[in-house]
C-alpha cells in the first residue's frame, strides 16, 4: 500500500522503492508507517527502530533491534507490539515479533522473495513476485494462496485497515492499469476496475476500505474509486508537464484529504468534495455567466478534453527543499491539529501544518532526524518564517502537552479503537497471546515451514 511504506526489495531496485541513496553508512533501507498514522518504522544495514508519532516536538523512540541486520521490511500492527521483519539475510523468510517481549512468534518461508507485507487485526497478506499468500493473522494460519498473479516485481498491493472487510487490491496487468479487487474476508474476487492505460505504480485504501485510489506509472492522474463496486468518484491532475513516480499515496484518517508524493520537490494534497453539489446559486454577474457557458461547452468537447478539465488541482502543496530522494507522506491529526508528515530515506521526518479549511502551501514546523544521536532539528529561522494571523500562524504555536487522549486510531492497549469493543467471537480460541497485557491479536507460538506446501488453491 504505497504511501505508508517503501523499502528496498532484494537483489533489485524497484520504482520508487528501491535501494536508499547513499547518506551515510545509516541511510535507510526500509521506512513505513502504521496502519492508523500513529508510529513509524525504520530500517537500516545495522538495526531497526520503532517511533511513536503522538506529539510534533518530541519524536519518541519506542524500540530499537540490532540483532536483525540489513531489514528491508518492517510492518507493525497498528500500536501494538507484533512487528513483522524480512531481512536481506533471508528474503524468503518472514518472521514475526513481540518486539516488547523479545520473543519471535513465529516465521514462515516462501517460494521466492518477499516483496511486501500487509497487515490489518484480521489478515496479514504476503506479496511475493507472481502470488500473495492470505494468513488468518489470530493463528497466522494459510488460508488462501493466490497463484500465477501477474509480474508484480515492486510487490504492489493495498490491504484495507478496517478488519470488518478486510479487502485486497492488486495489480490485475502488468500493461494496463488493472486492479483486482479481493475480499480477504470471503476470500472471494469482487471485481476487476480498469484504473488507468499505463501500468499501476500506486494504490491505498480509506481507513474503512470504501475508498481505494490509484495512480499509474505516469502519475499524472490520480483516480478514487468507491468500493465495492468500482466505480470512479474523483480525478486529480497531479500534473500535466512531466510524468513523475509517485512514491506515496494516502487517504487521511477521516478520508477528507488524498496525499501523493513522487520523486519531484512537490507533495500534492487533494480533497475530497463535490463542490458542484453543494455550491450556492451564484449572482448573475458576467464572469459567473462566462463560468457557466464554458461547464456547458464541456458538454459537447471530446471526452478527453472535457474530463481534462474537470478535473480537480491540489487544495494544499508542499515544496520540499529536495528532489530524487524517496519518500512517504502520511496525514495525520497530532496534538489534536491535521498534519503532514514527511519521512525521506536520508533519514530526516518534515513535520507540516496542513489548513483544512483554505489549504494553500503547508507550513514546515519540525524536522526530526531518525538516524544516529536522534536529536531533534530544529532551526527557528529556517522552520518558522513571519506569518500572519492566520490559521498557519495559529496552529504554529505548539502546546506543551501532548494529548495523547485526542489521538484517533488505535492505541498501546492492543489495536481496539478507543470505545469500541471487540467482539469475543473475533479472538482466537487456541493458545497464545501477544501477552498478558491483552493485547490484539492473540497468537499461538509457532515455527512455519513453507506455507506454499500447506496450501495451494
Amino acid at each position: 500500500q504505497r504511501g505508508r511504506s517503501v523499502r528496498a526489495p532484494p537483489m533489485e531496485a524497484a520504482a520508487g522503492g528501491g535501494p536508499a541513496e547513499a547518506a551515510g553508512p545509516e541511510a535507510l533501507s526500509c521506512f513505513s508507517y502504521n496502519q492508523d498514522c500513529t508510529s513509524l518504522a525504520i530500517g537500516t544495514k545495522t538495526a531497526y527502530r520503532l517511533f511513536s508519532l503522538s506529539s510534533v516536538e518530541q519524536l519518541d523512540q519506542v524500540h530499537e533491534n540490532n540483532e536483525i541486520p540489513d531489514v528491508y521490511i518492517v510492518e507493525r500492527l497498528f500500536s501494538s507490539s507484533l512487528v513483522v521483519v524480512v531481512s536481506h539475510a533471508k528474503p524468503r523468510q518472514m518472521n514475526v515479533y513481540h518486539f516488547k517481549k523479545g520473543t519471535e512468534i513465529c516465521n514462515y518461508s516462501y517460494s521466492s522473495n518477499i516483496l511486501s507485507i500487509r497487515l490489518n487485526r484480521q489478515r496479514l497478506i504476503v506479496c511475493l513476485e507472481e502470488s500473495i499468500y492470505i494468513h488468518n493473522i489470530k493463528d497466522m494460519k494459510l488460508l488462501k494462496t493466490i497463484l500465477d498473479t501477474p509480474p508484480n516485481t515492486t510487490g504492489l498491493c493495498a490491504l484495507s485497515i478496517n478488519h470488518s472487510n478486510s479487502y485486497l487490491a492488486y495489480p490485475g496487468s502488468s500493461t494496463i492499469g488493472e486492479i483486482v479487487l479481493y475480499d480477504g474476508h470471503n476470500l472471494r474476487t469482487v471485481c476487476t476496475i480498469p484504473a488507468h492505460d499505463g501500468p499501476l505504480a500506486a494504490i491505498t485504501f480509506n481507513s474503512t476500505g470504501s475508498k481505494l485510489a490509484s495512480a499509474s506509472e505516469k502519475g499524472t492522474v490520480i483516480r478514487v474509486f468507491s468500493i465495492p463496486d468500482g466505480q470512479k468518484l474523483y480525478e486529480f491532475r497531479r500534473g500535466m508537464k512531466r510524468y513523475v513516480n509517485i512514491s506515496s499515496l494516502v487517504f487521511s484518517m477521516d478520508s477528507q484529504f488524498l496525499c501523493a508524493s513522487s520523486n519531484t520537490e512537490t507533495v500534492h494534497i487533494f480533497k475530497l468534495e463535490h463542490t458542484t453539489d453543494s455550491r450556492p446559486e451564484e449572482p448573475p454577474t458576467w464572469s459567473g455567466y462566462m463560468g457557466k457557458m464554458f461547464m456547458a461547452a464541456t458538454n459537447y468537447l471530446p471526452a478527453q478534453v472535457s474530463d481534462m478539465m474537470n478535473q480537480d488541482r491540489a487544495f494544499a502543496t508542499v515544496r520540499l527543499n529536495f528532489s530524487g530522494q524517496r519518500n512517504i507522506c502520511t496525514l495525520s491529526t497530532i496534538q489534536k491539529l491535521p498534519r503532514l508528515l514527511v519521512t525521506t530515506s536520508d533519514g530526516h521526518l518534515y513535520i507540516y501544518n496542513l489548513d483544512p479549511q483554505d489549504g494553500g502551501e503547508c507550513v514546515l514546523i519540525k524536522k526530526h532526524r531518525l538516524l544516529g544521536s536522534g536529536k531533534t532539528e530544529n532551526k527557528e529561522n529556517d522552520l518558522r518564517p513571519p506569518l500572519p494571523q492566520s490559521y498557519a500562524a495559529t496552529v504554529a504555536r505548539q502546546s506543551t502537552v501532548p494529548s495523547s487522549s485526542s489521538m484517533p486510531g488505535y492505541s498501546e492497549d492492543g489495536g481496539a479503537l478507543r470505545g469500541e469493543v471487540i467482539p469475543e467471537h473475533e479472538f482466537a480460541t487456541g493458545p497464545v497471546c501477544l501477552d498478558d497485557e491483552n493485547e490484539f491479536p492473540p497468537i499461538i507460538l509457532c515455527r512455519g515451514g513453507d506455507p506454499g506446501k500447506v496450501k495451494r488453491s
